[in-house]
């Protein structure tokens, strides 16, 4: 079992979030619950491309530790000693084929936005904080996501938007991060980073940005000691 960081009392995370002049959310896990629909995505894919792989919930949680779809992919496919080989267009296809099912599934409203995240980001709004978000998925993952959470004008309410195709390395090395930061032009201590994972947690931490973190189904047991907050979910900070 994992050591946990000391979770602080909710009034204590709401001063942390309003002292903040940005706050900077990772996407999956973190606004929504969505490793789940992105399993189930991958399951379906393989089966469309006559592949024999299935990924149960133990070895998804196992492979979450490589951040990326197609990373994830070319790192499984790598673990199977006498499978074909898989070109880089291979992956693509794949991959491409995978967020065409998980939108899908994403549009019959099963993935609702994790509590308290609607009210946050109303709240931040309301107080003239600016929001981003820092994530490894795909700008069309995070556009299935929101507009059917928030609308089809959601990106409006958000000053930089960083996917993972957006920079050269993915968490948890600091780009997405770095990026975000260069974009709004605010110093890492201006902002709160608010992360689910400990690969989320690494990368905002080396751009030195302050981590609130919201447990999530599959990352429940990270280490959290580096961050400065560890809830359960969002609720009462809006």
């Amino acid at each position: 079992m994992q050591a946990e960081a000391a979770t602080i009392e909710p009034t204590e995370a709401s001063e942390l979030i309003r002292r903040a002049a940005a706050l900077i959310f990772d996407v999956d896990g973190t606004l929504a619950e969505t490793e789940e629909l992105h399993r189930q995505a991958f399951n379906r894919a393989f089966v469309r491309h006559g592949l024999d792989w299935h990924w149960d919930r133990a070895v998804y949680k196992d492979l979450l530790r490589v951040t990326g779809g197609k990373e994830r992919i070319r790192a499984y496919h790598g673990r199977q000693e006498i499978a074909p080989p898989l070109s880089d267009a291979d992956i693509a296809e794949l991959h491409r084929v995978k967020t065409a099912h998980y939108a899908e599934l994403i549009e019959t409203g099963c993935c609702p936005l994790r509590p308290g995240v609607t009210d946050l980001l109303t709240a931040a709004k309301a107080r003239g904080q600016r929001l981003a978000i820092a994530t490894t998925t795909s700008h069309g993952n995070i556009d299935a996501l929101l507009s059917r959470a928030l609308g089809m004008r959601w990106t409006a309410d958000f000053d930089a938007i960083v996917a993972g195709d957006d920079v050269r390395c993915k968490k948890p090395a600091p780009d997405v991060y770095l990026e975000v930061l260069a974009r709004l032009k605010l110093e890492a201590s201006d902002c709160v980073a608010i992360e689910d994972s400990a690969n989320g947690l690494i990368a905002a931490s080396r751009a030195n940005i302050p981590v609130l973190i919201t447990r999530s189904m599959f990352f429940r047991d990270d280490d959290f000691r580096a961050a400065r907050v560890v809830l359960d979910d969002l609720s009462g900070l809006g």
